[in-house]
C-alpha cells in the first residue's frame, strides 16, 4: 500500500478536525465528506469503529503506514511504562516529525521529502530514512550544501518560533541545527489523539 497523497482537506473532514494543520477549506466545510452534504441522520458508531477511527487519525497525522504503525505499537508494548504514551513518543521521535517540529519543513509531508532527498543530517551524517528513530542527544541539521536553498530559508523564516514551542527540542538558527534532548511527556504532545483507544483496538 502506498503512502496517502490524496486531498488533505477531505481526510480532515472525515476525522472532524484539522489533522494536517490550519486549512481554510476545512473551515468552510466542517462536516464529513459526501455527495449529499451534511446529513442529519448519523448512525451511532460502535466501540470498534471509534477505536479504528482513532488509529487511522494517528496514522494519517504522522504519515505512517499500517505495517509501520503496527511495528511501532509492538515496540511500545514491549517497553516498560504506559503503552499508549510510549507509542506517541516513538511517533514524535521519527526523523521526519522532528524536522517538522523544528520548523525546517512546513508539514510532515514536506519534512519527509527533505529527508528523502538528502537535505538532512543526523549527528553530521546525511540520513535519507524518514522513519529513523532519534535518541536523546541526537543533533538534526540542514546539510551544508542545502543551507542556501531558498525553500528552506523561507520555511525557517516563517517558522522562526516553531521549535521554541517544544521543550524537548533546542534549535540553533545560526548553525541550522536542532537537538532532540528527550522524548516528550504526553502532556507536551499537542496532537489531539486518544492513544488509549488505539491500545484497546490492538488488545482485542
Amino acid at each position: 500500500m502506498a503512502r496517502y497523497t490524496g486531498p488533505k482537506t477531505k481526510k480532515s473532514r472525515a476525522f472532524g478536525e484539522q489533522i494536517y494543520g490550519y486549512d481554510k477549506y476545512f473551515e468552510k466545510k466542517k462536516y464529513s465528506p459526501g455527495q449529499h452534504g451534511p446529513s442529519k441522520r448519523r448512525k451511532q458508531k460502535s466501540d470498534y469503529a471509534i477505536q479504528l477511527m482513532e488509529k487511522q487519525k494517528a496514522k494519517y497525522t504522522y504519515g505512517v503506514l499500517e505495517r509501520q504503525f503496527r511495528k511501532l505499537f509492538e515496540k511500545a508494548s514491549r517497553k516498560d511504562g504506559v503503552t499508549g504514551e510510549i507509542l506517541l513518543q516513538l511517533l514524535e521521535s521519527r526523523l521526519d516529525n522532528v524536522v517538522y517540529r523544528l520548523g525546517i519543513g512546513n508539514s510532515r509531508r514536506a519534512a519527509r521529502q527533505l529527508v528523502n532527498h538528502g537535505h538532512i543530517a543526523v549527528n553530521g551524517v546525511v540520513t535519507d530514512i524518514a522513519s529513523c528513530t532519534l535518541r536523546p542527544g541526537d543533533v538534526v541539521s540542514v546539510r551544508g550544501k542545502s543551507q542556501g536553498m531558498q525553500v528552506i530559508l523561507d520555511t525557517l523564516a516563517s517558522n522562526r518560533a516553531q521549535a521554541q514551542k517544544y521543550t524537548w527540542l533546542q534549535w540553533n538558527g545560526e548553525k541550522m541545527e536542532g537537538t532532540f534532548s528527550n522524548a516528550p511527556a504526553r502532556e507536551d504532545i499537542p496532537e489531539n489523539i486518544n492513544e488509549q483507544l488505539i491500545v484497546e483496538l490492538y488488545s482485542k
